[in-house]
């Protein structure tokens, strides 16, 4: 028998348009246990144009709101495509073990929340280097995918 790659929790949530999602995603053990290991993945944005605009990142998955973290500048691209579309997707790859996470996403600017995502960075990757420009984007997982060996017992 498989267990679910995740789990929604809580309500629903609005987002582009009449689209209804779960509110926050629980990862399944295995699931969880890949994305605390030391891994880069991949961030998938929009550009204007609707072609994908994909680049290497760090991310850091909190558990308990469904939401994954990524540090960037505020210059950045992949920034700019996330505050511009509002839809986002980070997959992180290892030999067979892949797992996707999608949702609506947002660019956050508050001081605390970037001192927060930089703290959970520096617990799975190491501390980033100083940059007063700094950003969050967040995504809101809504739906995950994910390679069999992460569902299975």
């Amino acid at each position: 028998m498989t267990k679910p790659l995740a789990r929604p929790r809580g309500g629903t949530r609005r987002y582009a348009g009449a689209m209804t999602a779960p509110t926050s995603l629980v990862l399944a053990p295995a699931a969880l246990d890949f994305v605390r290991e030391r891994h880069l993945a991949t961030l998938t944005t929009l550009r204007s144009d609707g072609t994908p605009h994909v680049t290497a990142v760090g991310f850091t998955w909190d558990q308990d709101t469904g939401v994954a973290r990524i540090i960037t500048d505020g210059a950045s691209a992949k920034a700019r495509n996330a505050a511009a579309s509002g839809y986002a997707a980070v997959s992180q790859v290892d030999g067979g073990r892949w797992l996707t996470l999608e949702g609506p996403a947002r660019v956050d600017t508050d001081p605390e929340a970037v001192l927060e995502a930089e703290r959970r960075y520096a617990e799975r990757y190491r501390t980033p280097r100083v940059n007063p420009t700094r950003v969050v984007v967040t995504i809101a997982a809504t739906r995950v995918l994910g390679a069999r060996n992460l569902t299975t017992a």
